[in-house]
């Protein structure tokens, strides 16, 4: 497996596992997939199986210390100097899950937010993976008020 960053020519790849790992009400769209690449390629982090994209975890970096709803259509909130890396996505193929793909891309963005000086890293989860997170010192800080997609959001937040 390759674990790199993204370009905007992985944008058509990008999006395909998007769709496949979330429902058309919770998935980004291409063209939120587009922007969010324009501003932030570089925290995009991309398995591939050979040639093939397998799985992504991405998000961009601010000084605001929660993970606001609007930060999933606005990517030009993105501030490269910013105290937390936001990850706004987590995504494997369904049949590449359960190998420990997801968690390979979580451990590397989060040996690259050290490096980078961040103070730590937040994003939001349904219920059934609170535990999964918590695994990579995660701590649930509860409900986030958001119903995106029609589902309970939780607030988690690694510090360093």
């Amino acid at each position: 497996m390759i674990i790199r960053t993204a370009t905007m020519q992985d944008l058509d790849a990008v999006s395909a596992v998007e769709a496949e790992c979330f429902p058309p009400a919770e998935a980004a769209t291409r063209e939120d997939f587009e922007h969010r690449l324009a501003h932030y390629a570089d925290h995009f982090w991309l398995m591939f199986d050979e040639d093939k994209l397998i799985a992504f975890v991405d998000g961009f970096v601010t000084d605001e210390p929660d993970l606001a709803d609007e930060m999933f259509e606005k990517a030009e909130m993105h501030n490269e100097q910013g105290k937390w890396q936001m990850i706004s996505g987590v995504n494997t193929i369904p049949s590449y899950r359960k190998h420990g793909y997801a968690g390979q891309l979580i451990e590397r963005a989060i040996e690259d937010a050290r490096k980078q000086n961040r103070v730590g890293l937040v994003l939001t989860c349904k219920d059934k993976l609170v535990h999964y997170y918590a695994k990579f010192g995660f701590v649930n800080e509860g409900y986030t008020g958001s119903n995106h997609g029609g589902v309970k959001w939780n607030q988690m937040r690694l510090t360093f």
